[in-house]
């Protein structure tokens, strides 16, 4: 019986050591290929799978769907206007109900205090789908996105620019810190991961041999980047002057120019998506409009460059919520030799 992973939640990405993490990266790009062979996997077959959503998503739902079905699981969507949660119950009484009937939750939302609430009354393992804080089935992801590219992780330099206080910048500070990855973060000072979060991956660093640099000079952030990282630059949720947040963030975009300043010809280009690189959208057309900006984070031709990533690293997302629910529900025999 698996000893690391059985019945354990991934609320954030220190819950697992970097040899875990790096397990569940290299099982993820294992059920990726299984797949491509039409392979069954059928790790969880009978198993009932919750999934509450605070937050609306694309895929987080997918993901978590699909590697479910793939998985023999029966996967429930559980929307905001579905349960009580917070509201007429409490979330460590809906954490006791839904444990009592599932197999497993994933939980997308805001406050990293419900997400814990729910591991620690439900009983059964729960995994963060995304709140305020924390990102960690994106981190699979993204790290699988990398290590397919590149062959290895360790040593490489990633570089994520924009609002450095979100839950991309502190699950990439915190991921790239454990696994041997280089990080820098670009933000103005007021936008930069707070000092907790960097003594967190600074720990780590001290082991694994990861660089971290945080700058307020775009060029010294991309400088050597074997990856470009942005994300929207005002996260759901969040109340700010659009006009102030842009007018910092503009010299964090990702153009040609931030591109070249890497130094480097094969710097990928990563973005976890929604983007606002267009005015195809509703909010990209208004924001555009209103600020006569084409883009925002990232520019329309990076975004769609040969050197953007962006999608296989969202279609990697489900066979990495794949790899971490199996891991944690699926009864695998895991030998402990991967962990020594």
């Amino acid at each position: 019986m698996n000893n690391h992973f059985a019945g354990q939640s991934f609320l954030k990405e220190i819950d697992f050591t970097p040899a875990e993490l790096t397990y569940l990266i290299d099982f993820a790009l294992h059920l990726k290929a299984l797949k491509v062979q039409h392979i069954p996997h059928p790790y969880l077959q009978g198993k009932n799978i919750a999934l509450l959503f605070e937050k609306t998503s694309t895929r987080t739902r997918s993901a978590f769907t699909v590697a479910a079905n793939d998985l023999g699981a029966h996967p429930e969507f559980l929307g905001q206007n579905d349960i009580q949660l917070g509201r007429k119950e409490s979330v460590g009484d809906t954490g006791k109900v839904l444990g009592s009937m599932f197999d497993g939750i994933e939980f997308r939302g805001f406050d990293q205090a419900t997400v814990e609430t729910l591991a620690q009354t439900s009983g059964v393992p729960v995994w963060n789908g995304l709140t305020d804080d924390w990102h960690p089935t994106q981190m699979i992801a993204d790290f699988m996105t990398l290590k397919a590219h590149f062959g290895h992780l360790a040593g490489l330099t990633l570089t994520y620019v924009g609002d450095g206080r979100n839950n991309m910048a502190n699950s990439l500070l915190v991921t790239s810190a454990m696994l041997g990855v280089n990080i820098h973060i670009g933000a103005p000072k007021d936008l930069q991961p707070a000092d907790a979060v960097v003594k967190i991956a600074k720990d780590y660093a001290a082991t694994s041999g990861s660089d971290i640099l945080i700058t307020a000079d775009p060029k010294q952030a991309v400088a050597g980047a074997d990856a470009l990282y942005t994300d929207v630059w005002v996260s759901m949720g969040e109340q700010v002057d659009y006009g102030n947040r842009i007018k910092a963030l503009l010299p964090f975009q990702i153009n040609a120019d931030l591109v070249a300043g890497t130094g480097k010809t094969g710097t990928i280009i990563m973005h976890c998506l929604p983007a606002l690189h267009d005015h195809q959208t509703e909010l990209g057309a208004k924001l555009g409009t209103q600020f006569a900006l084409p883009a925002f984070e990232v520019t329309d031709d990076v975004f769609n460059s040969e050197q953007a990533v962006v999608f296989e690293e969202a279609a990697n997302r489900m066979p990495a919520i794949k790899a971490i629910m199996a891991a944690t529900l699926g009864e695998l025999f895991i030998p402990d030799s991967l962990f020594a």
